[in-house]
């Protein structure tokens, strides 16, 4: 494995630099939104800004992680290690795989179980629609072929504004914001659009051709 390549990647969608593991929410909650998004890979014993510091015990850095992914995700997270020597310090990387049992929910220091997504090298609090598109990928299967009308304005609106929030695509449909929630999900489930979340606000796009 090419750490040096990894590290100058830089943090992002599937990679989160730690330096080392002292909270179990907090990496709870990256085990989560990796598992939740594409899966991703933890490199312990690398700061924030690149640099690698080395771990002083791997074993108590994985038994950190594995406690985490154990007790403090739901469902558990299976990650896998690997050690890596580079510059005479031991990088520690735990790889988590993007799971088929979504979502997973991460336990916060209020005891409160939330889900969380990877949005490029943040971990955030997923919005309802997005933790409904993880409910349900599991067991979607096959594209929409007929279109209400809502449906219609929703496809017309994107491609004359190019993104659409919940808040914009209820009111043009003059419909509730669970239905609106609604058609939203199936259409990224029929990966027609699809979501960009941030802190601040989500919308949606339509899916750009592979």
């Amino acid at each position: 494995m090419n750490i040096r390549k990894l590290i100058l990647q830089g943090e992002g969608t599937t990679l989160d630099f730690k330096k080392t593991i002292t909270n179990h929410e907090k990496i709870a909650k990256s085990l989560v939104a990796f598992a939740n998004n594409k899966g991703g890979q933890l490199l312990i014993g690398v700061a924030d800004d690149g640099s690698i510091k080395g771990v002083k015990s791997e074993e108590e850095e994985k038994y950190m992680i594995i406690k985490s992914a154990h007790q403090f995700c739901k469902p558990a997270i299976e990650p896998e290690f690997e050690e890596v020597y580079i510059d005479s310090k031991i990088v520690l990387v735990a790889t988590i795989p993007q799971s088929d049992t979504k979502p997973h929910y991460a336990l916060d220091e209020n005891k409160k179980w939330w889900v969380y997504f990877r949005v490029n090298d943040k971990s955030i609090l997923a919005s309802k629609i997005i933790v409904d598109v993880l409910k349900k990928e599991n067991t979607h299967s096959g594209q929409l072929l007929t279109y209400t009308d809502q449906e219609q304005k929703l496809l017309q609106y994107l491609d004359q504004e190019g993104r659409i929030t919940l808040k914009q695509f209820s009111k043009l449909t003059k419909s509730s914001n669970q239905k609106a929630q609604k058609i939203l999900v199936s259409f990224i489930l029929a990966d027609l659009i699809q979501p960009h979340t941030s802190e601040k606000e989500e919308f949606f796009t339509m899916t750009t051709p592979k």
